[in-house]
C-alpha cells in the first residue's frame, strides 16, 4: 500500500465511491475534483475499490458518519446528552435517537453509563452526533446502552483489526468460553462474561495483539492462553 502525507491526492475512483477516515474530496475553481489525504498513513481499499480510507497511527479517534462507537455518558443537557467518544469534542445523543422512543418512553441513562452507538453527523465545524438506531431498518441491532461488563482500551489500528470477521482473536477466545463484545471505531472494546477472570484474560490478550502492544500472532495467543487461569 502507498503511504501518504496530509495534503498528497490519492487516485480513489469508482461509481459507488465512499471515503473514509483521512480522505477528503476537493473541488477546485475550474470544477474538477481530487480526493486529498488528511492524515498520514497508508492507502487502504476495500476489494472492489468503493471504500478508500487512511489508515493511520493516530492515538485520537476522528469521528466519520455511520462508524459504531462506545461512548461514556458525561452529562445531561435538557432532552439531550453529552457523550465522550475519545475525539477532540463531546458528541450530543438525542433523547430520541433510540428504537420506538417517544418523550414518554426513552431510556433513562445515568452520568457514567456505556453506549454502543452509530455516528450519524460528523463535521469538522460541529459537534458530532450519535444515534443508537441502524439508520437503514430503524431497529436496535445492537446499538443502546451496555449493561455490565468491563470497557477495555487499544489502538484504534486494533479495534478495526477486530471488526474484521476473518480476524483470529474473537472467534478462539470465544471457542473457549462464551462472551459477548461491542467494538467501537474509537479504541473501545466492551466484553461481557460470566467470570470476571475472562474479562481480565480478554483485555490481557488485546493488549497482546494489539500492534501498538505486543503485535502478537495466533500461535503465540494460544500459548498465551495457557499461562491464563481461564
Amino acid at each position: 500500500m502507498t503511504s501518504v502525507l496530509p495534503g498528497e491526492n490519492v487516485p480513489a475512483q469508482h461509481v459507488n465511491l465512499k471515503l473514509g477516515p483521512g480522505l477528503l474530496q476537493q473541488t477546485s475553481v475550474g470544477g474538477t475534483s481530487a480526493i486529498v489525504s488528511t492524515r498520514a498513513g497508508e492507502v487502504q481499499h476495500s476489494a472492489n475499490r468503493s471504500r478508500w480510507w487512511i489508515e493511520g497511527n493516530s492515538r485520537r479517534y476522528s469521528p466519520a458518519p455511520q462508524e459504531s462507537v462506545v461512548g461514556v455518558v458525561v452529562s445531561r443537557s435538557g432532552e439531550n446528552w453529552r457523550v465522550d467518544i475519545g475525539s477532540a469534542h463531546m458528541a450530543t445523543l438525542d433523547g430520541l435517537a433510540f428504537e420506538g422512543a417517544t418523550k414518554r418512553n426513552r431510556p433513562n441513562l445515568k452520568v457514567g453509563s456505556l453506549l454502543y452507538a452509530r455516528v450519524s453527523l460528523a463535521h469538522k465545524d460541529m459537534e458530532p452526533e450519535l444515534e443508537c438506531f441502524d439508520a437503514q431498518t430503524r431497529k436496535s441491532e445492537g446499538f443502546g446502552e451496555l449493561k455490565g461488563g468491563f470497557l477495555v482500551q487499544c489502538s484504534l489500528k486494533m479495534c478495526r483489526l477486530l471488526l474484521d470477521p476473518q480476524h483470529f482473536l474473537f472467534p478462539l477466545l470465544g471457542s473457549r468460553f462464551p462472551l459477548e463484545s461491542a467494538i467501537g471505531m474509537n479504541g473501545r472494546v466492551w466484553v461481557s462474561t460470566k467470570d470476571p477472570r475472562q474479562v481480565i484474560a480478554i483485555a490481557r490478550c488485546i493488549e497482546a495483539v494489539d500492534p501498538d502492544g505486543g503485535g502478537m500472532d495466533e500461535a503465540a495467543v494460544k500459548k498465551f492462553l495457557t499461562t491464563l487461569d481461564v
